[in-house]
């Protein structure tokens, strides 16, 4: 390629951007935006590194003289020996300047390759572009159409928690009044109390999953990665809802569990539900009273969880509610033509993109490295802050999510730790990286490194890390 091209619909594009000099205003994650922080000073002058504060997002770079852009030659030199190992494979990159527009430097950068959970970055660009951030999914229960039965209604949240307030986790860590789940123990207080009030004290309970349509199962379902999507389940369906494994067990019915858990609280609280819960056979009269209704965080919170521990079940349900929001299906497929009419919509080169899904996880996906290059610079675009939660949902390098583990010491990528924030992507033989780094100048830079490869997991990721590393490390000029 050549050197400051702009991109441009063959795959390269034309940033819509304003010049650089700010972060925007959009929704940010606890703790605000952050300048280049003490881990980036730390890591240049090797010193101890501490821990980046929670939700920092990388800042763009200043545009004054000492922030130079870096040129092909300079990147060829200090990516070379990183790109020449054989763990990585086949490998295709880009690596562009988000503020200007420009494709600094590449390989392979228009060639569409498996993009695994990258795949995830389109579909939170287009959810946030479609929803509004302070959308919440809410969980209904309505009056049936007979006296004497409820309705559970699915609206699409996995989130929903079965578990007490004091054991619920994401990502390890106790959740706060933001990112806290809604509680089924506290639907079915209100559900209950809203029963005594009319005189009510038996019921028969079924289910309504009317929202989605299509078949609920992924092409890659193993019951494991993803569960069964529908719009009821609690604890996205895990067998054990404390699991911290990446990959935990699911139950084989989420809606059916979820709403035996709903009539086990129902007659705990002594309300006695005659019978098993049964699917609605019609959905649910939009103008049924309602008897109780919890709410999900808001879809700035689902997303950039979603993105942060590259939740698939999540994902799926998100793009959903991009379907739904563009008048589609809230199918995959409805869910792919949503995100994809979306992308289009807002200037993203669609050329030679595939999307099956919103997670990422189906091995027919294709992106070109241009094009995740591309979706970085929207979501750091001033022209668009509500795209920000993808930025500041991405893991950091060293400190969190699917990252927390990488970039370590032994990996000849840790003086990058801290400075690095990125999607991570990952399927047998597949291993994707794009995200946003900022370079000794204090240049961001956005980055998408694709690998096709036989070796083994670890060591193929940690070859991808170092890459990275060096646009850190370097001026590149």
């Amino acid at each position: 390629m050549v050197a400051g091209t702009v991109l441009t619909s063959g795959g390269a594009y034309a940033q819509p951007s304003p010049p650089p000099g700010g972060t925007g205003t959009g929704t940010t994650a606890p703790g605000g935006s952050a300048a280049p922080s003490a881990a980036q000073s730390a890591a240049q002058s090797g010193a101890a590194r501490p821990a980046p504060a929670a939700g920092a997002v990388l800042a763009s770079a200043d545009a004054g003289p000492a922030a130079v852009v870096p040129t092909a030659q300079g990147l060829q030199q200090a990516l070379a020996a990183a790109l020449a190992d054989k763990n990585l494979g086949t490998v295709t990159f880009a690596v562009a300047d988000p503020a200007g527009g420009q494709l600094l430097y590449g390989s392979g950068e228009n060639t569409p390759a498996t993009p695994a959970s990258t795949t995830k970055l389109a579909t939170a660009i287009a959810a946030l572009s479609l929803i509004p951030g302070d959308t919440r999914l809410s969980t209904r229960v309505v009056k049936g159409a007979n006296p004497g039965e409820i309705t559970l209604v699915g609206g699409g949240d996995p989130t929903l928690t079965a578990l007490p307030a004091d054991q619920v986790q994401i990502g390890g860590a106790p959740a706060d009044a933001d990112t806290a789940p809604a509680s089924l123990d506290a639907l079915a207080r209100q559900t209950v109390a809203a029963l005594r009030a009319s005189g009510t004290a038996t019921v028969k309970l079924d289910y309504d999953l009317a929202l989605y349509a299509g078949n609920p199962q992924h092409k890659n379902h193993d019951a494991a990665n993803i569960a069964l999507v529908v719009p009821l389940m609690v604890d996205e369906g895990r067998v054990d809802p404390k699991s911290r494994e990446d990959a935990p067990a699911r139950v084989a019915d989420p809606a059916g569990r979820a709403a035996e858990a709903f009539a086990a609280l129902l007659k705990a609280q002594g309300i006695t539900v005659e019978g098993a819960p049964k699917p609605s056979a019609a959905p649910s009269a939009a103008t049924a009273p309602v008897l109780g209704r919890v709410d999900s965080p808001t879809v700035t919170r689902l997303i950039e969880r979603t993105l942060t521990t590259s939740d698939n079940t999540l994902a799926e349900a998100i793009a959903r509610q991009a379907a739904l929001a563009a008048h589609q299906p809230a199918s995959f497929e409805g869910a792919a033509t949503a995100v994809t009419q979306e992308l289009a919509r807002l200037g993203v080169p669609m050329t030679g993109v595939v999307l099956n899904d919103g997670s990422g996880l189906h091995p027919g996906n294709a992106i070109p490295p241009a094009v995740l290059v591309r979706l970085l610079a929207l979501a750091a675009s001033e022209q668009y802050p509500q795209l920000r939660p993808v930025l500041t949902g991405l893991p950091i390098a060293g400190f969190t999510g699917t990252l927390g583990k990488r970039f370590g010491s032994g990996s000849g990528a840790g003086d990058a730790a801290g400075l690095v924030r990125a999607k991570t992507g990952s399927l047998s033989g597949v291993n994707t990286l794009a995200g946003l780094v900022v370079d000794a100048e204090g240049r961001q830079l956005s980055f998408a490194v694709m690998t096709r490869t036989a070796a083994p997991v670890d060591t193929a990721r940690a070859a991808m890390d170092r890459i990275v590393a060096r646009l850190a490390a370097c001026g590149c000029h």
